[in-house]
């Protein structure tokens, strides 16, 4: 997978000063363009304990890898000001656990949250200092330096150069699709919060459980069935372990209908003044960057014009409406559909379950990365400029790549739905469409258009 080098740049590394928690910024996307140190918020927190065990997960969850266990370098979390809150958000070294904390309104005590988005720093010794800090006391919160002129000094600016994988952009971007899909499935009071993630593991062996919602709590059950709801790899939940004193609800959110096999889940610890939520894909040795899931809406056509209408209408929102876009774009809903997918792939959108809503986010990647960030994409598109793609015969369109020939089943309405290859038999369309089905669909909708 195709990896950038990205320089994290701070002021000083960050820290935990007797009643005050100073977070360092490195360069981020705000209202007034790139800046290099933005800050976002100072003021106190009204629920330290829970707000500084939350941080401190996220940062586990960045440092973890629950595959293959070898060690892994933390990517600094990502942290988005919209106006009213703090999202700060981290994938796991191994890319199939996203974890997001919200610091919400009645959290945060201060002169107002900003807006942009940008990485902080979150180091090991502030981690220590984060897991030893004495609980009740009173905490105040900073993110980004009052003065730039702070700490400027060759001797206190620190810079970690780090690889930024394309897998990481990409998992970004397929996690708010997956979980936009989601239904909530189960809502736990805190007593049954507690007693149902005390009794999962913390390592071993990864497995697949099911579990059934049955009144405040859940059960498990042996296989997938009506109602179930997939817990794919239940270790991936340790990180909310050490939150559980001041948890207020676990709330469980799934795919609709009945499932056949594994499928992601998100699981979402309600806290005084905020929320973390653990994103778990389907299985632990799959990450997200592979779910192929926007491939079908980017195949709809380029979008790159309305994608950047929309994208000077976003402005940091901690709700984005589809309709009111349309409203004030002038676009069809089906046109602002696909730009925002589009904007999706360069990591501008974030899902927000507990609201049922899109925010904005600005992630350190260049656009126009659409089909380096999706090589099926990119290939389709070759194929359909090589002349790949035979005229349909009754309900087949043959796909020609060297001397194979694949074959796509095609509907009436000349939707593709499946092909003779090796990725569709083995993923039946589960993470997404084959390179072959995407250039019959693109071709479909050139030929419409």
């Amino acid at each position: 997978m195709t990896t950038a080098v990205h320089a994290f740049r701070y002021l000083g590394p960050s820290a935990l000063h007797p009643r005050r928690l100073e977070l360092a910024t490195s360069g981020g996307a705000t209202p007034l363009g790139a800046t290099e140190h933005p800050r976002f918020f100072a003021g106190a927190l009204r629920h330290p304990d829970a707000a500084a065990a939350a941080l401190l997960a996220v940062a586990d969850v960045a440092a973890a890898r629950y595959h293959r266990l070898t060690a892994a370098a933390s990517l600094d979390p990502v942290v988005t000001a919209d106006g009213d809150r703090l999202r700060f958000e981290s994938f796991s070294g191994c890319g199939g656990v996203h974890a997001r904390l919200d610091l919400l309104p009645d959290g945060l005590d201060g002169a107002g949250t900003g807006h942009g988005t940008t990485n902080v720093d979150v180091n090991a010794p502030l981690r220590e200092a984060l897991r030893l800090r004495t609980p009740g006391e009173r905490l105040r919160l900073a993110v980004g330096a009052e003065e730039l002129e702070v700490g400027v000094g060759a001797d206190v600016l620190v810079e970690r150069k780090v690889p930024l994988p394309l897998r990481w952009l990409k998992g970004f971007a397929e996690t708010q699709l997956l979980t936009a899909r989601f239904d909530l499935r189960a809502e736990l009071p805190a007593a049954e919060a507690v007693r149902f993630l005390r009794t999962l593991p913390t390592g071993g062996r990864s497995t697949v459980r099911w579990m059934l919602a049955a009144g405040p709590g859940l059960r498990p059950t042996s296989r997938p069935g009506p109602g179930a709801i997939c817990l794919p790899g239940p270790e991936r939940l340790a990180a909310l372990r050490p939150l559980l004193r001041h948890a207020t609800v676990l709330r469980v959110y799934a795919p609709p209908g009945t499932p056949t096999g594994p499928t992601a889940s998100a699981w979402e610890l309600g806290l005084p003044g905020g929320r973390l939520t653990l994103t778990l894909s389907p299985d632990s040795s799959r990450g997200f960057s592979g779910e192929g899931g926007l491939l079908d809406l980017l195949a709809e056509g380029s979008g790159a014009e309305d994608a950047d209408v929309l994208a000077a209408l976003l402005a940091w929102e901690p709700r984005i409406e589809p309709a009111d876009l349309a409203e004030d774009s002038g676009l069809t809903p089906e046109r602002v559909r696909t730009a925002l997918a589009r904007l999706a792939t360069s990591g501008q959108l974030g899902y927000d379950l507990a609201e049922a809503a899109h925010f904005h986010r600005r992630l350190p990647y260049a656009d126009g990365r659409v089909e380096q960030a999706n090589p099926r994409l990119g290939a389709a598109r070759s194929l359909l400029a090589a002349g790949a793609v035979g005229p349909a015969a009754g309900d087949v369109r043959v796909v020609t790549v060297g001397d194979h020939a694949h074959h796509v089943r095609i509907a009436p309405d000349g939707a593709a739905l499946g092909c003779t290859c090796r990725w569709w038999a083995r993923h039946r369309g589960g993470r997404g469409p084959c390179s072959h089905v995407l250039a019959v669909r693109i071709g479909n909708g050139e030929q419409q258009g």
